[in-house]
């Protein structure tokens, strides 16, 4: 359990930070940018969650996604790829690739590439995609040189794939859709 009475503590003040383990690093670090994305991916749901509030169906998956969120922000803040620590499980990442073809399965097929926009939502989750995928680039770089628990990629590229079926959903299953027009403006 955790219990956090202080939440200033100055121990950053110098620009280092702790991980799970007691490691103290420097806050630009790889591993702390990654984990850095992974929360600004979090808080991009939270503000998807606001278009979903009434959506018995979608919003329990992003609420236990943001969850899943905190476990991946878990499993990054202690080096290594195994251990006692809590780490992302498969199992998460089998609920994306379900969750994915649930909702995908509604959704007429794309005869052109899609551009973020349409409702405010669609939007919100393309936004939740792009930075899905650049935390995603960031734990790719951080397990090139260092082993990572491999859930963490797979999870965060099937994220950015639900977050783009899930902004086609809200796009009126894909009849709101902006779609790209190659060289339309030349």
């Amino acid at each position: 359990m955790v219990k956090l009475d202080v939440i200033t503590t100055r121990g950053g003040d110098a620009g280092e930070t702790s991980l799970g383990d007691g490691t103290r690093i420097r806050k630009d670090a790889l591993r702390i940018e990654a984990i850095g994305t992974v929360d600004e991916v979090n808080a991009v749901l939270g503000l998807l969650r606001l278009h979903t509030t009434c959506d018995a169906e979608l919003d329990p998956i992003l609420a236990r996604i943001q969850n899943d969120l905190f476990d991946l922000g878990a499993d990054l803040c202690v080096p290594g790829e195994a251990g006692d620590r809590l780490r992302l499980a498969m199992a998460q990442s089998v609920r994306l690739d379900q969750e994915i073809a649930m909702l995908n399965g509604t959704l007429p097929a794309l005869r052109s590439f899609v551009l973020p926009g349409g409702t405010p939502g669609a939007a919100m989750a393309h936004l939740g995609r792009t930075v899905a995928r650049r935390a995603e680039r960031l734990v790719v770089a951080l397990a090139a040189e260092e082993a990572l628990n491999p859930e963490a990629v797979r999870y965060l590229n099937r994220l950015s794939d639900l977050l783009f079926v899930l902004s086609r959903r809200m796009n009126g299953n894909g009849a709101g859709d902006v779609l790209w027009a190659p060289g339309a403006t030349r």
